[in-house]
């Protein structure tokens, strides 16, 4: 059973929002370690983002963060706050074996949340990586780290994965 990280919305516009309690920098230099890791292992990097859906133009700073999707990473894009109902991810999941999910991203209540749940429904196991993932205030953050995270899955930190 493989482990995949997945990566929700670490967008430039979103990074560069007032996040806690986790920095936008702090999340991004997280995920890309944590990314890194996963490669060296011969694990599956999933990044996805949103796009606002009837719009004629996503508002800039909408692609995925500099240097952050490296080749062989799969690239998904959403448009819809969690990521398994507008995309294929389940089907590119299970066509890659994975079984476990550990997640980061922005925002954490919101994006990473609503992903973890349809996840959970979908049997995958669960692993939240608490430091790399943020959302617009700290106590959104901290109520679904100490309270909504451990009834689907594992809390966990980046330092658990390098």
């Amino acid at each position: 059973m493989t482990t995949a990280l997945v990566l929700i919305d670490l967008m430039p516009r979103l990074l560069a929002l007032p996040i806690a309690p986790n920095t936008g920098e702090e999340v991004l230099d997280r995920s890309r370690r944590l990314a890194e890791a996963f490669r060296a292992a011969g694990r599956p990097v999933v990044q996805i983002r949103v796009d606002r859906p009837n719009v004629a133009e996503q508002p800039p700073g909408s692609g995925f963060a500099d240097d952050l999707v490296q080749p062989g990473d799969l690239t998904l894009v959403k448009n819809t706050i969690g990521a398994f109902a507008t995309t294929d991810l389940d089907t590119r999941l299970k066509d890659l074996g994975v079984h476990t999910l550990a997640l980061g991203g922005l925002m954490t209540n919101m994006g990473v949340e609503s992903t973890a749940r349809v996840a959970s429904d979908l049997d995958y196991d669960l692993e939240f990586v608490a430091d790399a993932m943020s959302a617009l205030i700290a106590e959104e953050h901290e109520f679904a780290v100490r309270v909504t995270f451990p009834r689907f899955g594992k809390v966990t930190a980046v330092a658990d994965y390098l």
